[in-house]
């Protein structure tokens, strides 16, 4: 019987995004319009590292995201780590966003986190696709569901 593939503790920790939340709250709120923010989804998907292919696999996929997205957790120290990737480069920044607001957090932080409530902050509330918007929240979900 095989193992689940699971990434090292080491992956989790290396594959945190350089971003803060307030700045990258900030970096949004200071564009000026739909077309500057989708530019910084993109930006900031280019700086989440692809996964492994080994890594994805079927068990590891989001259901709900109309996109292959894949997402991985860990629990290191009392806090909760994500690993997620996707082959469409628009999803790829949204979940650099949610892995920004997510990671390094504690169950009771990740479990208060409102994903419309920040996507409302970030300006982009109304911007996206229904499917979009429904695949992003399953991650948001999968996210609260495993912390």
């Amino acid at each position: 019987m095989s193992q689940p593939v699971q990434p090292a503790n080491e992956q989790f920790l290396t594959a945190t995004l350089d971003n803060d939340l307030q700045a990258t709250l900030t970096l949004f709120e200071q564009a000026g319009n739909w077309q500057e923010r989708y530019r910084q989804i993109m930006l900031l998907g280019k700086t989440l590292p692809k996964l492994d292919e080994q890594l994805r696999i079927e068990s590891a996929q989001v259901r709900g995201c109309e996109s292959n997205a894949w997402l991985y957790h860990a629990e290191i120290d009392g806090l909760h780590y994500f690993i997620a990737d996707s082959d469409a480069r628009i999803v790829k920044g949204l979940i650099a966003l949610l892995l920004i607001a997510c990671n390094g957090k504690t169950s009771a932080e990740i479990s208060e986190f409102e994903p419309n409530e920040f996507f409302a902050k970030l300006g982009l509330a109304g911007q996206l696709s229904p499917s979009r918007t429904n695949g992003l929240l399953a991650l948001a979900n999968a996210i609260k569901a495993v912390a």
